[in-house]
């Protein structure tokens, strides 16, 4: 064993996901890039993906009657297909070109919320879109996020909701990644092994998370939000 690699896990697993379970989403923007500083892409989103889907099972039974289910069936299936097509350019190229260019977006739409004169609104045919590049991106890096932000902080307004209904749609997208990624010999059982060890550290995480949560009023949580997408930007661009 790397001790080296597994103390990377460590600390990107509980950094990313003590943000995912506060927030409701960013757990793979915040741990990606601490992975990658000792694996492999495509190491580093088997790991992220086995701990989004610890994740999920635990967020979505506390918060389930805070989920938008509309919001959920409107972007189940797209955000699947997104993620099978995610997969298979994960496996068969290097997109480092497509990281780049979702990171610009980000940023783009971070301006435009906060100078833009006039709410962004997306109709439905672009919510769709938004779904399944949404999912594309998940299935490539596990940074769909910040596209799923987009269409559902269009629909919700209300905090709880919102971080409930991030939670439940980034858990159907799990559901799709790691069955895709163990069929495509990306996710294996050496990835399952060193999970074991980081599990403590990750219960820690949503214990903390979910404390900090209670804490942060509507206003906190906005300003905590937009910094985390212009954050994820850069480090997307960069």
């Amino acid at each position: 064993m790397d001790i080296t690699v597994l103390i990377l896990l460590i600390l990107g697993i509980f950094i990313g996901f003590y943000v995912q379970t506060v927030i409701g989403f960013a757990g793979s923007l915040i741990a990606l890039p601490i992975l990658l500083l000792g694996m492999e892409l495509t190491d580093a989103i088997a790991y992220i993906s086995i701990f989004y889907l610890f994740s999920s099972a635990f967020l979505i039974t506390k918060e389930w009657k805070n989920i938008d289910k509309k919001i959920i069936l409107k972007l189940a299936l797209t955000s699947i297909i997104g993620v099978l097509l995610g997969i298979l350019v994960l496996t068969f190229s290097k997109p480092i070109l497509l990281k780049k260019g979702l990171g610009i977006f980000i940023l783009i739409y971070v301006a435009y919320v906060l100078y833009g004169k006039t709410k962004l609104k997306l109709k439905r045919g672009e919510v769709i879109s938004f779904g399944v590049l949404a999912g594309f991106f998940s299935g490539v890096f596990s940074t769909g996020g910040p596209l799923y932000v987009i269409c559902i902080e269009n629909s919700v307004k209300e905090i709880k909701a919102f971080r409930a209904t991030m939670i439940g749609v980034l858990g159907l997208v799990t559901l799709t990644r790691v069955p895709a990624l163990a069929v495509s010999d990306l996710l294996n059982f050496s990835h399952l092994k060193m999970t074991l060890l980081v599990i403590p550290f990750f219960l820690f995480a949503q214990f903390l998370g979910k404390r900090t949560f209670t804490k942060i009023n509507e206003n906190m949580f906005k300003k905590l939000l937009l910094g985390l997408l212009c954050f994820s930007g850069l480090i997307l661009l960069f």
